[in-house]
């Protein structure tokens, strides 16, 4: 005799809000692989079989709850992003060519790395590419941090010229990026309404900087280098004069 109530099927154990038909597709593969659907069709609902079913069922539903992953096998379906795209480069700093910018040797490939969340005064790039005040001073101030060093990074995504976008850990727990707007040696970047403002902190810390008069704000009218790079580099290249550089 039929059920007096509905069929039951397996994509039904886990319907509910945040869990997509991906998410199901493994549960689906684990249930498969013991119990072929066509044969599940033909067994009645109060069979030991489909109790049995459900219950491995519900078992897998309740592990991705509790933990955000599915696990069959060896491989497994993350469920949250908030460390996604997250790596690390652990080498030795062997360059460092402005307050942001370094070279970090890993496995023998030299891998160039802009650091997070921060900006430093431009160093000169030509005529046409003047440098700001302190720009020397800061890239000074990070070769002092981290230069020769070994260290591990963190780092986020690759930049459109190919580098790495890393916050650089140091040996003492400080964090060089930090240092460098605490010490009035680079902007929070805040280039594009804070987009690239991984560290909202930074701000406090660049604050504080201001306040007492540290590194490049002991010097009044310091323009911010996404400013610099627009008023000033791009006013030259294009043939026109500029009163900031």
């Amino acid at each position: 005799m039929a059920p007096s109530h509905p069929a039951w099927h397996p994509t039904r154990c886990c319907d509910g809000p945040g869990l997509t038909r991906e998410l199901q597709y493994p549960v689906l593969a684990a249930l498969a692989a013991h119990f072929p659907l066509p044969a599940l069709r033909r067994l009645p609902f109060g069979s030991r079989v489909i109790r049995r079913l459900i219950a491995l069922a519900l078992l897998v539903c309740a592990t991705w709850l509790s933990t955000g992953k599915f696990s069959i096998g060896s491989s497994s379906v993350p469920t949250g992003s908030s460390a996604a795209g997250v790596y690390t480069l652990a080498g030795r700093i062997v360059n460092v060519a402005d307050g942001d910018t370094l070279t970090v040797l890993v496995g023998g490939k030299q891998e160039r790395v802009r650091l997070a969340s921060i900006d430093a005064p431009e160093t000169s790039h030509g005529s046409q590419r003047p440098g700001q005040p302190y720009g020397q001073a800061s890239r000074q101030a990070l070769a002092d941090l981290v230069a020769g060093r070994t260290l591990q990074l963190r780092c986020y995504e690759h930049d459109q010229y190919g580098r790495n976008i890393c916050d650089v850990p140091l040996p003492d727990g400080q964090v060089a990026n930090r240092v460098m707007v605490a010490g009035g040696m680079a902007w929070a970047n805040e280039q594009g309404g804070g987009k690239y403002l991984r560290d909202p902190d930074l701000r406090r810390l660049e604050k504080q900087a201001r306040q007492a008069r540290l590194g490049l704000w002991q010097r009044p009218g310091a323009v911010a280098p996404w400013e610099w790079r627009w008023k000033c580099w791009k006013a030259l290249e294009t043939g026109h004069s500029t009163p900031i550089c």
